[in-house]
């Protein structure tokens, strides 16, 4: 990660613009491609150095604008793909940046290979639940925590957390337990991923369950000043990060959990009656109810009651909030949402069949 913040200005000229101030953009922010925008702010191309210092060495001078060297970018991101989807595209394409382009074609921020501009950095940390053994994927997961399985060439929680720096998270922690040197070895400090992670580590013959780790959080990180993100370690989604944190600032909620819609289909024609007399037939009905999809935004003044070093599942501290009657918020969640718990469930994230899973 840059010392120091880019801001999305540093990356984009206009169609005035001379080769000079071009390539002081370049070198100094090390970037080989910048973008260029009209007057209210939609893409008009991009230049590259290859480019500039091409038409150097055939006799422009530094001073000549460069209408002539603009070009198509090689490729635009949506303000709503996600981290790993572009660059994978970087790599594939030989890529180090890609400008992030609204519905009305404005610029609104640039993937950079090593960090992203434009996603204006968040106060909130997020804690990422990724100590847990995975028993119902063994054999995949004897030698690999469950978090590291691969999906669509990507470990989930590598995945995971180029989301969170791409929605503006910059300070992460991993809870790890279940071969946890694998993870920190990894991730490092996360300085490759743009953001600061750090690890709370439990014992391992002691779990502390999906949310005891969470009070190893002030011994490691201080005291969040923010409402804190939580989500578990085997999740593939492409949530928003900002309109979970916007939601739950709004509500006024202590806690707020974020829901998936669980369907299940009736294999049976159910006949609906009123006094012994049918009413009506309605053959193999479908009923769906909001479940909780593993996500969570936690009011500060909620860390302090995890407690030390004992088993503690999440859901107690919001059975706990609704004891003391303070309100938990839900939240559904819009976009693809695919827990990892089974080896169905990791062939169908892969796309395989469950035979090949």
């Amino acid at each position: 990660m840059s010392g120091q913040y880019m801001r999305l200005e540093d990356m984009l000229t206009t169609m005035d613009s001379s080769i000079r101030e071009c390539l002081t953009i370049i070198d100094k922010h090390a970037v080989s491609t910048i973008f260029v925008v009209d007057a209210g702010g939609r893409l008009d191309g991009a230049v590259s150095d290859r480019a500039i210092r091409r038409a150097l060495v055939s006799g422009a001078g530094v001073d000549d604008t460069i209408g002539e060297l603009i070009a198509a970018p090689a490729a635009t991101a949506s303000p709503g793909e996600g981290r790993a989807e572009v660059l994978d595209v970087m790599h594939a394409l030989g890529v180090a940046e890609i400008p992030i382009v609204d519905g009305d074609g404005r610029v609104v921020g640039v993937h950079i290979e090593r960090e992203i501009v434009g996603a204006e950095p968040l106060e909130n940390w997020a804690v990422v639940m990724a100590g847990g053994r995975g028993t119902r994927l063994a054999p995949l997961t004897d030698d690999i925590p469950k978090p590291m399985l691969p999906v669509a060439g990507r470990p989930i929680l590598e995945r995971i957390v180029l989301h969170l720096v791409g929605s503006g998270i910059r300070r992460i922690f991993l809870s790890v337990n279940y071969l946890g040197e694998l993870i920190e070895h990894y991730f490092g400090d996360g300085s490759a991923y743009g953001c600061a992670i750090e690890y709370l580590r439990e014992t391992p013959d002691r779990p502390l369950g999906t949310g005891g780790a969470l009070g190893l959080l002030g011994a490691v990180g201080g005291r969040a000043t923010h409402p804190v993100l939580v989500m578990n370690g085997d999740l593939v989604t492409g949530f928003s990060v900002g309109e979970l944190l916007a939601a739950h600032a709004g509500s006024g909620a202590a806690a707020t959990i974020a829901t998936s819609e669980y369907e299940h289909q009736v294999p049976f024609g159910v006949l609906e009656s009123r006094d012994g007399r049918l009413v009506r037939m309605i053959e193999k009905p479908t009923r769906s109810w909001p479940v909780n999809a593993g996500i969570y935004v936690l009011s500060p003044k909620l860390l302090p009651r995890v407690p030390q070093g004992v088993l503690y599942p999440i859901t107690e501290l919001f059975d706990d909030c609704l004891s003391r009657g303070e309100s938990v918020g839900l939240w559904p969640i819009s976009d693809r949402w695919q827990d990892i718990g089974r080896p169905h469930e990791l062939a169908q994230a892969r796309g395989l069949s469950r035979e090949s899973a």
